[in-house]
């Protein structure tokens, strides 16, 4: 409730604010599934208008334990940004290896109109962009999805497949045999056909999708080339930072490749290991129907995934759209609004009482 005393902050100074507990009652009252599809909605809406926006690489600090990024973009009439760290070591600690918040503001005035949480938004939007693209590049038949990384982001990418592309039935492995248990636990509860597996080679076999989502901060090899056959569609979003890769140069030598921002994903992407003029195409681009995504079934489709501020930016906007009117949001006494606009200090002296 917003404190309407004489000396409490005016309308102007309020800006809502989704916490982690509303942000998981929005998305029980909808349910995981028909929020990412409405959530892919948007970030398809927003792909189809690339060229509106203003767009950088993400600004990132890079340090031995992990990294703290911003990632700011602005159409002409919102500007977003996302606050998030990427810490692989801190499973072994007690913390999340991801956290994030971001806010959405108006351009015409620069006031923010929502802050939120975007730790669990950042799950969701990233499942939710990986199966926007899915249904671009995977083979129209795929039935089966191997997850290799069975971490926090496993679950929230299976539901997305599942509710964008129908996939159902999903092959699990991970270095940790604990974190496939919980990933089959939690998914077989949602009613998905699993088969755990005891590497990722067998975990690729029979699979139309491969997705690999690892946090170990290195250059890996997860997949090898002679694990990839024709036709499969490989959504690799565990490489997302310089010096943290997931496939071996091979494969994407063999592959046609999408990315979201090729000055962002030359650095950070599977494709920091190939030369700076190897060919990708931009979804954007596909999306639009100017270029073509899947050209037949035997094509080995790879979107190399690292995350881009546009993806927050509809994630943002989703939001504030979802909770306007509601009670997922409470008012933040955020911004100084004095009487006068020239006298913060008269307002700050006021305050005494």
């Amino acid at each position: 409730m917003m404190d309407l005393s004489p000396l409490a902050p005016s309308k102007l100074a309020f800006v809502p604010f989704v916490s982690v507990h509303n942000m998981m009652r929005l998305v029980n009252s909808m349910g995981a599934e028909a929020f990412m599809t409405e959530l892919a909605g948007y970030i398809e809406e927003d792909f189809k208008r690339w060229p509106e926006f203003d767009k950088t690489p993400r600004v990132a600090s890079h340090s031995h334990e992990g990294v703290i990024e911003l990632m700011p973009t602005a159409d002409a009439e919102l500007y977003g940004f996302k606050y998030v760290n990427g810490h692989p070591k801190n499973m072994k600690e007690g913390y999340q290896t991801v956290t994030a918040f971001g806010v959405l503001s108006s351009v015409s005035n620069g006031y923010p109109v929502l802050l939120t949480e975007m730790t669990v938004l950042t799950a969701l939007r990233t499942a939710a962009t990986s199966a926007l693209v899915g249904k671009y590049l995977a083979s129209k038949g795929a039935e089966v999805m191997a997850m290799i990384g069975n971490g926090a982001q496993c679950e929230f990418q299976a539901l997305a497949f599942r509710a964008l592309c129908g996939i159902n039935t999903l092959r699990l492995y991970d270095v940790d045999p604990a974190a496939t248990e919980k990933a089959k636990r939690n998914l077989t509860a949602q009613g998905f056909d699993i088969t755990t597996c005891s590497s990722a080679q067998e975990a690729v076999e029979g699979a139309q999708i491969v997705t690999t989502c690892t946090a170990d901060k290195q250059y890996a090899t997860i997949l090898t080339d002679n694990m990839i056959g024709r036709g499969q569609h490989i959504n690799a979003i565990g490489g997302d930072c310089p010096g943290k890769t997931e496939l071996h140069k091979d494969i994407l030598l063999r592959a046609d490749i999408f990315v979201e921002y090729p000055e962002q994903t030359r650095i950070e992407g599977e494709i920091q290991q190939l030369a700076e003029d190897h060919p990708v195409t931009e979804l954007w681009q596909v999306m639009r129907g100017e270029v073509p995504g899947r050209r037949d079934e035997t094509q080995i489709t790879l979107f190399d995934s690292v995350g881009f501020a546009i993806e927050d930016f509809s994630a943002l906007r989703f939001v504030h759209d979802k909770v306007a009117g509601t009670d997922f949001a409470e008012p933040l006494d955020m911004l100084a609004d004095p009487d006068d606009p020239r006298d913060l200090f008269g307002m700050v002296e006021r305050a005494k009482g």
